[in-house]
């Protein structure tokens, strides 16, 4: 098979005093998700769709909330650890369709920053990277603020030899 589909989904909770990373971009807003990490649920669901593509499990396999060296990591590390897994395997990205699932903040102004922070991150161009943002139209916890989630896609190539 030359091609394998992987997708993935993340939810975090907003709480006060964290800050909000999006795609490895910090956006401003009064509430951030709470996370052992940096709590990025984007790079999260990428990463996760990443290893699913391959039955490799999820991230966290690979990166434990119970381990302490991972608290606080700035999961864009993460993701460049996640991508030598894929590479070392064979495979390279062909493309990376995710969604956002947020009230507030507004991701429209921000949504070609984090394609771009992904796209360096993955050492892909950045019309392999799309990123879109929804809300909940207020239903349920995302659409009372009291969370966001994402949902990724992720195509994997066989590297050509």
């Amino acid at each position: 098979m030359n091609i394998r589909i992987g997708n993935g989904y993340d939810i975090h909770q907003l709480v006060e005093g964290r800050a909000l990373i999006l795609g490895g971009v910090k956006i401003p807003h009064q509430k951030g998700l709470l996370g052992h990490s940096d709590a990025d649920v984007l790079t999260h669901s990428i990463m996760d769709a990443l290893l699913g593509a391959l039955s490799m499990g999820d991230i966290g396999h690979y990166f434990s909330p119970n381990d302490p060296q991972w608290k606080g990591a700035n999961s864009l590390r993460l993701l460049e650890q996640v991508l030598r897994i894929i590479q070392s395997q064979g495979w390279e990205i062909g493309n990376i369709d995710s969604t956002i699932v947020a009230e507030q903040p507004k991701l429209k102004p921000h949504l070609k920053q984090m394609r771009s922070s992904l796209a360096e991150t993955l050492a892909i161009a950045i019309e392999q990277i799309s990123i879109k943002a929804t809300t909940n139209e207020k239903l349920g916890p995302i659409g009372r603020e009291e969370g966001i989630c994402a949902y990724a896609v992720v195509l994997l190539v066989a590297k050509q030899l």
